[in-house]
């Protein structure tokens, strides 16, 4: 009995252990023969495709194989250009952009340059007016002329008389004129009369006396005119003031003698000119030499925009 129930036991411990190692066999082995079947499958499929291409086709199945692996690159080459093409077309994109960008900043950078200009070139104007400004007020004291004015009623004679100029401007180089009296009378400016130049002064002494026939129906009408001027030998001569009375505003009845302050000339007497020159010629006719002496030049235009030449 001991010896049943040994060998009872003992079969009965050996099962397991050969279940076990059984067990581990069957869990390993479906899945390998599953892939197996499945790469075995496919290769048939494979075969058989080629086969069936092959024979439609009537080419060998190297021919087959061939045409498919040169679909396959074809294709992989028109995606590889698609997306080239698409690559390059986001660049210029970019650099499209990036172009725009740098060309706004330059009109930007040109437009605060023009406005820099603009301001500059209207601080230039303000200063050169101001500079004219300056220049008209310096201008405006050109001396003073002392003159008389005497009417006769019964005869219709208006007698005249300069007498005097002082603190004129110097008009030649050396500092100093040759002032004369222009007299004559608005609107007509037919009869003028003229004082006697005197040399080298700025405060001549004239004592000259004028005498025009105005009828008393026209003499409210009338403007008398004080023109002062420098005598110039060689050149046109300038123009230093001038004085209006008309004599439509003065008592007439009284003699009229008194000192008044030359005014600037007015625009319709200055003459649009260039400037002047003054020059000297010398001609030896034993020697045939001609000589040209430059001696000065006034009145200039100006050229500059400071209002210099």
């Amino acid at each position: 009995m001991r010896q049943q129930t040994h060998s009872v036991l003992s079969e009965t411990e050996k099962p397991p252990h050969v279940t076990e190692a059984t067990g581990e066999a069957l869990t390993t082995t479906p899945s390998h023969v599953a892939l197996t079947g499945s790469g075995e499958k496919f290769k048939q499929s494979m075969d058989e495709f080629l086969m069936k291409a092959a024979a439609k086709m009537h080419v060998p199945v190297g021919a087959v194989i061939a045409m498919v692996i040169g679909i396959i690159l074809f294709v992989l080459l028109i995606l590889f250009c698609i997306c080239k093409r698409c690559v390059f077309k986001r660049r210029k994109k970019d650099r499209g952009g990036k172009k725009g960008k740098a060309d706004m900043r330059n009109v930007q950078l040109l437009g605060k340059g023009l406005a820099k200009d603009k301001d500059d070139l209207e601080e230039l104007e303000t200063h050169m007016e101001d500079n004219e400004g300056a220049e008209e007020k310096e201008e405006v004291h050109l001396g003073k002329l002392q003159y008389s004015i005497d009417y006769d009623f019964s005869q219709g004679v208006l007698t005249v008389g300069v007498i005097q100029a002082t603190d004129l401007p110097g008009m030649d180089m050396s500092g100093t004129s040759d002032p004369y009296v222009k007299v004559f009378l608005l609107p007509e400016k037919k009869k003028k009369f003229e004082t006697k130049v005197h040399r080298k002064t700025l405060n001549p002494v004239f004592n000259e006396t004028f005498v025009f026939k105005v009828p008393y129906a026209e003499v409210a009408g009338k403007t008398l005119v004080f023109n002062v001027y420098d005598f110039d030998r060689f050149s046109k001569h300038d123009q230093i003031g001038q004085i209006q009375v008309p004599l439509g505003s003065v008592d007439l009845a009284r003699v009229i003698e008194e000192w008044r302050d030359l005014s600037p000339p007015d625009d319709d007497e200055k003459e649009n000119r260039l400037g002047d020159i003054c020059f000297s010629l010398r001609y030896v006719p034993t020697a045939g030499k001609l000589t040209i002496n430059i001696l000065e030049a006034k009145n200039l235009k100006k050229m500059d925009v400071g209002g210099l030449s």
